[in-house]
């Protein structure tokens, strides 16, 4: 759908996904492999991205319609060559999520140079060179979804997370300039912006007193489910999302309007 043409989706079905192709980066683990899940259960066809080898098995335990790549987020040149395999195996790319992202907690007078520039690859340069690469296709089409998840730490200060907050808060920057830029094109952008969720990794780093104080902190007094926020996305890159776009979902359980 054109964005000059009448909405005409069929709203019985908001979140079917048949016949979309999704690229979803960081689907090895955590909230990816929940995103992965979660959308193949749905309907979609999966282009599942990691630098982790163990996203090709799991990609092909998904259903014999997904493919995995593996690639260093970092590297531009992978980025661009992964678009271009996908668009090319699968002939489009319909949704975007921008999932891949680290973080190297320390004092901002302690941030390296070296951590500093490594976030800001991970979780902001490469988001956007997916998306631009991604646009093209989106373009010619005339319709697309770009999910990105961002941090509650891109809208408030988190002590440690100098390099993290920075690469998050751009996020949602470059995600409004997206919104704007490719709306009149049939493609909404939009960010996704969590609590802690409680991956494996997180119920290791939020274990014992320090993660009852941060819950005791939340008005929902729980951490995030890597599945709740698959479902964001969802309903982001859902037919029932049309009119929403530039939006940062914020899914942290009210911690935020404090």
């Amino acid at each position: 759908m054109s964005a000059n043409q009448a909405f005409t989706a069929d709203l019985t079905r908001p979140f079917d996904m048949s016949g979309k192709v999704a690229l979803i980066t960081g689907a090895a683990g955590g909230i990816g492999r929940a995103l992965a899940t979660l959308f193949a259960a749905n309907g979609a066809t999966l282009a599942l991205l990691d630098k982790n080898e163990a996203v090709h098995d799991f990609a092909a335990s998904l259903g014999a319609s997904h493919k995995g790549w593996t690639g260093d987020v970092t590297d531009a040149s992978a980025i661009e060559r992964a678009v271009a395999e996908v668009a090319a195996h699968f002939g489009k790319i319909d949704i975007l999520v921008n999932n891949a992202g680290i973080g190297t907690l320390a004092p901002a007078e302690a941030t390296t140079t070296e951590s500093w520039d490594l976030q800001l690859a991970v979780n902001l340069r490469a988001p956007y060179i997916f998306s631009r690469e991604v646009a093209g296709h989106m373009i010619a089409a005339g319709y697309g979804r770009i999910v990105t998840i961002a941090s509650q730490a891109a809208v408030i200060g988190i002590e440690g997370h100098v390099a993290y907050s920075a690469s998050k808060a751009g996020l949602l920057g470059m995600t409004n300039c997206m919104a704007l830029e490719w709306g009149p094109k049939g493609i909404t952008a939009n960010c996704i912006s969590p609590t802690v969720v409680e991956t494996e990794l997180a119920k290791v780093g939020w274990a014992g007193e320090k993660g009852e104080r941060a819950r005791a902190e939340i008005p929902t007094r729980r951490f995030a489910q890597p599945e709740e926020i698959a479902y964001a996305a969802l309903y982001l890159a859902s037919e029932g999302a049309a009119m929403v776009n530039g939006a940062n979902l914020l899914v942290d359980g009210g911690y935020t309007v404090r």
